[in-house]
């Protein structure tokens, strides 16, 4: 894993949870890393990353054509 070093300016009430919280959603929302890795990144269980996200912007960035997939594939393994 590769290590970022940011410099904020001093005045700015951000703690580094924060911050990593505003990095992984952003790159969350770029598509650049899954919800489980942006989890990871800001330090949160999946769930709770989720919920956090709200705080951000979208909640889901899913492709509709994954979204169409994973759905038929639930139809062809329903009992």
């Amino acid at each position: 894993m590769r290590i970022l070093q940011i410099h904020l300016p001093d005045n700015l009430d951000l703690s580094d949870q924060e911050a990593s919280t505003a990095l992984a959603a952003q790159l969350y929302d770029m598509g650049k890393l899954s919800l489980g890795q942006t989890a990871e990144l800001a330090g949160y269980s999946k769930a709770t990353f989720m919920e956090l996200l709200s705080n951000y912007g979208s909640v889901f960035n899913y492709p509709a054509n994954e979204l169409d997939n994973d759905i038929a594939n639930a139809r062809n393994h329903h009992s």
